[in-house]
């Protein structure tokens, strides 16, 4: 993560942080630096997807009472993470299915020049 980018997940830490009453027990900034460095090779995005799955009780593996572990927050990124990489080979694949043929193809110029017609040859032989 960029320096901007750790700033930001530092603020989204310590809103999930809020969102969890046992967290304030804490020495919050050891549990911060803890998670940043659990996190560090995130993406941005992933870990505040992650977090914001925690903050609404998503993540079923969860006890929502309680903060999520450096662990489990990792875990939920990684699938955050494939999730999103998912979603964009699919949504990849679906702009190749629905784009029109470039140049009509090889069959369509067999076609058009009667090449490669093996009924019409069997017909006429």
């Amino acid at each position: 993560m960029t320096a901007a980018e750790l700033q930001q997940a530092t603020k989204a830490l310590a809103a999930m942080f809020s969102c969890f009453p046992q967290s304030a027990l804490t020495d919050v900034e050891m549990q911060m630096r803890g998670y940043l460095g659990a996190v560090r090779d995130a993406d941005l995005c992933d870990l505040q997807a992650a977090i914001q799955r925690f903050a609404r009780g998503e993540v079923r593996s969860a006890n929502a009472q309680f903060c999520p572990s450096s662990a489990q927050l990792c875990i939920e990124v990684r699938e955050r993470r494939t999730m999103r990489e998912l979603m964009a080979r699919r949504a990849a694949s679906q702009v190749l299915d629905s784009s029109p043929p470039r140049s009509g193809g090889e069959v369509a110029r067999r076609s058009r020049d009667g090449e490669g017609d093996a009924l019409g040859e069997v017909k006429a032989g």
